[in-house]
């Protein structure tokens, strides 16, 4: 895909829990864009939300490559974090085929599919039940 300045734009989308992040890999210097916000502003300088992000570019040496801008929404920091972090991994596969091994075998292609189980009737919570009383 072009931008309008003619420069390739690659386009990955990361979910995980309820958070989904699209994301496009501009070739640039590195910066971190979510939500037309700074990254370590926007992940409010917690080095593990941005140090997952940037893992997948870390692993192939690209860091200061591409630009990620990030459109992400739903769930926390965390899940969106997480989600940015699948959505680059894809991004740079689409960049180049030869990216999905490494990124493979560090596990950056799998999607969590752990989520919030689903609240049954007759419980308070997806699991936990009334006390039990027998008389």
């Amino acid at each position: 895909m072009q931008a309008t300045d003619g420069r390739a734009v690659y386009l990955g989308t990361g979910r995980r829990k309820s958070s989904i992040a699209r994301v496009r890999l501009v070739p640039g210097t590195g910066r971190i864009v979510v939500n037309g916000r700074d990254g370590d502003n926007y992940l409010q300088y917690n080095p593990a939300y941005l140090n997952a992000a940037k893992a997948p570019l870390e692993t192939l040496g690209l860091e200061s490559e591409y630009d990620v801008l990030v459109n992400a929404h739903g769930g926390g920091l965390t899940g969106q974090a997480d989600a940015i972090r699948l959505g680059v991994a894809r991004a740079l596969c689409e960049v180049d085929p030869d990216n999905r091994k490494p990124l493979k075998i560090e596990g950056y292609l799998t999607r969590d599919p752990r989520a919030k189980e689903r609240k049954k009737y007759g419980l308070r919570k997806a699991r936990k039940a009334p006390q039990f009383s027998k008389r």
